[in-house]
């Protein structure tokens, strides 16, 4: 059913960018003095069809996936004398390219009010806080430590990760102080702390802003059953099945998937053994991890995913704006 719901979902969503596609490119035209002859959302067999007083055939047809404006244009076909002021293609080259533009431009415009609408609606954003700071990291020398909250970045405030994660890409390839304001649990003061930075992630190809500062943001334990596996994966690939428990890699015991997560993620291309709890027994399965990402600083990949876990309301907070704070504001995700 829910296979169904997303190609429903997905249709509509297309008919919706198609229609205000070709709106652009048919508001633009009319504007410009240029007949309009058809106006069709969709392809195939016509469902519906009318015409308005101007003349211009309206048109909603059986395939969703497309749509098309056609104009009065003398490269197409014969036009009469008395309507060759109308035509496209007699029209100047700053016409022809605002209808061209058209098209796109209100897609554009769409997108700018649809985030604009969802930022007003608001959104529920997981709150910035830390779950661990490596050690010897920038964000470790800073002071940053486990269960404070990242408030504001650059005098910017943070309500969620999307927002941290936004304002330190602003700073990729700097050197300087970039100023953090924290908060501690149950304090009602926020504390100052500077990172400083030396051509941060100058040259990266795929950055990761908050891990490279040595930040771990705070996620619930996530039990190590596995819920997924990627069929073409290494997890597939040694035998793992969905609903076994990872009980220790390489000897080391397991009691959070995040730890899976990280090791995995530093040792590309290397064999390992899981002990692993399937159906009450417990045996090892040797996997030989792959590796994805850059070349030069590859990850490791096991192909292995676990069920979500509710998040606890204290970690969560409703963010919303006025009509005009929403302006220039976009929705930050549930996660971070």
């Amino acid at each position: 059913m829910s296979a169904l719901y997303m190609i429903v979902g997905t249709l509509v969503a297309l008919g919706v960018l198609v229609t205000f596609h070709e709106f652009g490119h048919f508001w633009v035209a009319r504007r410009c003095g240029v007949k309009v002859l058809r106006f069709s959302v969709g392809f195939g067999m016509p469902l519906l069809r009318w015409h308005d007083r101007r003349g211009t055939e309206f048109v909603i047809a059986a395939i969703p996936l497309g749509g098309y404006v056609k104009m009065l244009d003398e490269r197409e076909g014969e036009v009469a004398a008395e309507e060759l002021d109308q035509s496209f293609n007699r029209k100047s080259v700053r016409q022809r390219i605002a209808i061209v533009a058209a098209g796109p431009i209100a897609n554009f415009l769409l997108a700018l009010v649809f985030f604009w609408a969802l930022a007003i609606l608001g959104s529920q954003q997981v709150r910035p806080v830390i779950g661990d700071v490596e050690a010897g990291s920038i964000a470790a020398k800073a002071g940053l430590s486990a269960g404070q909250e990242i408030v504001a970045i650059d005098g910017e405030p943070t309500t969620g990760w999307a927002a941290v994660n936004l304002q330190l890409v602003r700073r990729l390839g700097e050197s300087g102080a970039l100023q953090v304001l924290v908060r501690e649990q149950g304090a009602t003061v926020d504390s100052p702390r500077q990172l400083e930075l030396d051509k941060w992630l100058k040259g990266a190809d795929e950055p990761d802003p908050i891990r490279s500062l040595g930040i771990r943001p705070w996620r619930p334990a996530l039990p190590p059953v596995l819920a997924e596996l990627d069929p073409k994966g290494p997890a597939q690939a040694a035998g793992l099945k969905t609903g076994d428990r990872l009980l220790a890699l390489d000897g080391q015991s397991l009691n959070d998937w995040q730890q899976v997560v990280d090791w995995v993620r530093v040792h590309p291309d290397t064999k390992i053994v899981l002990h692993v709890e399937r159906d009450g027994a417990q045996i090892d399965v040797p996997v030989t991890l792959a590796s994805r990402g850059e070349s030069k600083a590859p990850n490791g990949y096991l192909g292995a995913g676990v069920k979500a876990v509710d998040w606890p309301p204290q970690m969560l907070r409703e963010v919303s704006y006025g009509p005009l704070e929403a302006i220039g504001e976009g929705p930050d995700g549930p996660g971070p």
